[in-house]
């Protein structure tokens, strides 16, 4: 088993707890939503051999604890914080595989630091403004509506509701994932980064503008990318909408929105081959 290293990075306002396994050139993962460093250790397990791969808590969630948890992190606060992270782990530019919310992190910090980034694989990036308007209204909406259920002291029905706009299907998964069911402790710290995300982070992603000029001039280091049965949601027409503003092809990946979590190995073979082979050689 790789040994797992576990480090906390002083920022503006927060510590930032990240963890580190594995060998090869850096490849960071950045969860979406309420998803923490944990969030991706399977898919890790299947990359660690190949690639440093950085898992991290965005400030706010779990282990990354902020001096204000009344203030809002914007997106730009969120990817200096990956900035710094990067900047404290390599001298090299990373690869960087961004998960919806996480996505946007990514991009943002190819658009502003792209000298850290050797490519960015954007998996379903929320990118609201790039919607038609009545579709994003329409999003606007059933994410109110997860934020009242999650108010009104329904937690399983505001995860439904988030598993249906999604579209994420459970049964969609390798024989050997099994769906965890938390404890009463693990519960309430999903709870919590729940609240921080629908309070903080889901309207920040929704008030953040793209820097399309930026990342159309990254060319084919930026990889938009959508899961093969994700379905006619708005997370796939998200990932469609920036391949085709920024001018690149769009990359399926094995599963829906969560498929690097239910289809670990599959998702990890295919991270591979787009990012060029076993270590990823660079593709621009």
């Amino acid at each position: 088993m790789d040994q797992t290293n576990e480090g906390t990075l002083l920022a503006p306002g927060a510590r930032i707890y990240y963890k580190v396994r594995g060998t090869g050139p850096v490849l960071l993962i950045l969860q979406g939503g309420f998803g923490d460093a944990d969030g991706s250790d399977g898919l890790a397990g299947y990359l660690a051999d190949a690639y440093t791969v950085v898992t991290y808590d965005s400030r706010g969630l779990s282990r990354s604890k902020v001096d204000d948890a009344s203030q809002t992190p914007g997106i730009r606060t969120h990817s200096d914080d990956v900035h710094r992270l990067l900047a404290a782990l390599t001298a090299e530019p990373a690869f960087v595989l961004g998960i919806s919310f996480g996505a946007i992190i990514a991009l943002d910090l190819a658009a502003r630091h792209p000298e850290q980034v050797r490519a960015v694989v954007a998996l379903e990036a929320a990118a609201m403004e790039l919607l038609p308007d009545a579709e994003r209204a329409a999003h606007i909406r059933a994410h109110e509506e997860v934020d009242q259920l999650f108010r009104s002291g329904g937690l399983p029905a505001a995860m439904r509701k988030m598993v249906e706009i999604s579209g994420v299907r459970l049964d969609d998964r390798e024989p050997e994932v099994q769906v965890p069911r938390p404890d009463p402790k693990s519960a309430a710290a999903r709870a919590a980064n729940l609240s921080f995300f629908l309070t903080h982070d889901a309207p920040a992603a929704l008030a953040y503008k793209f820097e399309l000029a930026a990342l159309k001039a990254a060319g084919a280091r930026i990889l938009p990318a959508a899961g093969i049965t994700t379905g006619d949601v708005v997370p796939r027409h998200s990932a469609m909408a920036l391949a085709e503003r920024i001018g690149q092809p769009l990359v399926e990946f094995p599963g829906g929105h969560s498929g690097y979590a239910l289809n670990p190995r599959a998702f990890a073979l295919r991270l591979r081959e787009v990012l060029g082979g076993p270590g990823g050689a660079d593709r621009a």
